[in-house]
């Protein structure tokens, strides 16, 4: 009877004996809020690190979170950052053992020239969740998107008033939130900048300044010479130390 009992054991399913531990995963931008819906979210990946498979996958979704409780109020020990509607990536997991897990999050998803990977790592302890404000992964850079010139634009020299060419960008933050004069995210603070090749050589670099509209910044490219051109426009935060940058060719001819 004994040996009959050992033998059903060992054919009952290890599911039988797993327990769903419940994973929250969010994804927030450096020096700002949550990376959710209205930026695209977060794709969050969490696999099992020993063995490679992957346990639960999908987006954050969800808002960016409270302006109050992210940028005004000082945050102290155990007191929460997201609440229920903040974005989020929840999984269920059945476990039946301890399990070491790798997460990443790759973000804004739907932005494939400024996304970032962030990961880490932890054990999972079978019926244990982890919840409320959960794995929080911080995603470091700035969403830099170069309006003007367009990629591989064509101009001529007749085309250029003065042989001035507008360089004009969009910049937000990772989670899509607005830079501005006077918000949480100051333009002042902000040095954005073009690095200019000409036939693959350095050619020159030039400021761009903030306009008086949200997230936008213009500067001005003296071009006299026929070429191939590529542009380098970054953003550098000199307080946070954050950074971004986005690139594309042209030609004059």
């Amino acid at each position: 009877m004994k040996t009959l009992t050992t033998i059903i054991l060992l054919l009952i399913p290890a599911f039988i004996f797993a327990q769903t531990t419940k994973v929250v995963v969010r994804a927030q931008a450096k020096d700002a809020k949550f990376i959710g819906t209205g930026i695209g979210g977060a794709y969050v990946i969490i696999r099992n690190d020993l063995t490679g498979e992957i346990l639960a996958k999908g987006l954050t979704t969800g808002n960016s979170g409270n302006n109050d409780v992210l940028m005004k109020q000082p945050h102290q020990r155990h007191t929460r950052l997201s609440d229920d509607q903040t974005a989020k990536f929840e999984a269920n997991l059945a476990l039946d053992t301890p399990t070491f897990v790798t997460i990443e999050a790759i973000a804004p998803v739907n932005r494939k020239s400024s996304a970032v990977k962030a990961s880490t790592q932890l054990w999972l302890i079978p019926g244990k969740p982890i919840d409320e404000d959960g794995i929080i992964l911080q995603i470091p850079g700035m969403m830099v998107d170069i309006l003007e010139p367009q990629s591989h634009q064509v101009f001529t020299q007749t085309t250029l008033k003065d042989h001035q060419l507008k360089l004009r960008i969009n910049l937000v933050m990772m989670c899509g939130c607005v830079i501005n004069k006077n918000g949480f995210w100051k333009s002042d603070n902000l040095e954005v900048k073009a690095l200019v090749k000409k036939d693959g050589m350095k050619f020159g670099e030039v400021s761009l300044s903030f306009t008086s509209q949200d997230n936008i910044f213009e500067g001005m490219l003296s071009v006299h010479e026929k070429g191939l051109y590529e542009v380098q426009i970054y953003a550098y935060d000199r307080v946070n130390k954050n950074t971004g940058i986005d690139r594309i060719n042209f030609v004059i001819q």
